[in-house]
């Protein structure tokens, strides 16, 4: 039977090639990695010691996202008129402006909106892992209860949002926003070193 495959060795060399090309690119920038891992580092722990600065920012810069998004959505639905959905995508493109501006005009109101967000995820994303370790313990055998101690904790951070609000709005964002940067940091500053031990 005729295939347009080609055979797994040429697949395997290119994928061995574009691995050879990403790990020369690590070696040869390695510093710019490591400035970027401690400007990540650094931002994490402003945003953890003082989280409603990174809140308010993190908040700014959604607003601007949605503002920009909606603009541009606006524009190109007026340019393609004429096409199918016009008035479905000029109802998205007005919503996003609104919530651009919205959260623009007031930070500390979008912050408590964002914050519902993160609770409402936190308590999807809890009952979900819930129900995938219990429906799933056979299969795991001795890993389920990770899963299900990762739901019960997704949970638990839920209920302690929302039982803080509106404080919690304050700091609950910039916290996050904070651990993730300094995680993100750390790993970009590993890499970067492993990268200069390689090439020296």
């Amino acid at each position: 039977m005729p295939t347009d495959l080609p055979p797994p060795r040429a697949e395997t060399s290119d994928a061995a090639a574009i691995e050879r090309a990403v790990v020369k690119a690590i070696h040869e920038h390695w510093k710019l990695y490591l400035a970027e891992g401690i400007a990540l580092l650094v931002l994490g722990a402003i945003a953890i010691l003082i989280p409603p600065l990174a809140t308010l920012a993190v908040t700014i810069l959604f607003g601007w996202l949605f503002l920009i998004s909606g603009v541009i959505g606006l524009i190109t639905t007026f340019w393609m008129r004429n096409a199918p959905g016009f008035w479905w995508a000029l109802i998205s493109a007005a919503l996003g402006i609104l919530a651009g501006g919205w959260l623009l005009a007031q930070p500390i109101a979008g912050a408590l909106s964002l914050t519902l967000v993160l609770i409402a995820f936190f308590i999807i994303e809890g009952i979900a892992s819930i129900f995938f370790a219990l429906d799933h313990r056979r299969e795991l055998s001795g890993q389920w209860g990770w899963m299900l101690a990762s739901g019960i904790v997704d949970l638990v951070l839920a209920v302690m949002l929302l039982t803080g609000l509106p404080s919690t709005a304050v700091w609950a964002l910039g916290l996050l926003v904070g651990i993730n940067m300094v995680f993100g940091g750390v790993a970009l500053i590993a890499m970067a070193l492993h990268a200069r031990k390689e090439a020296m």
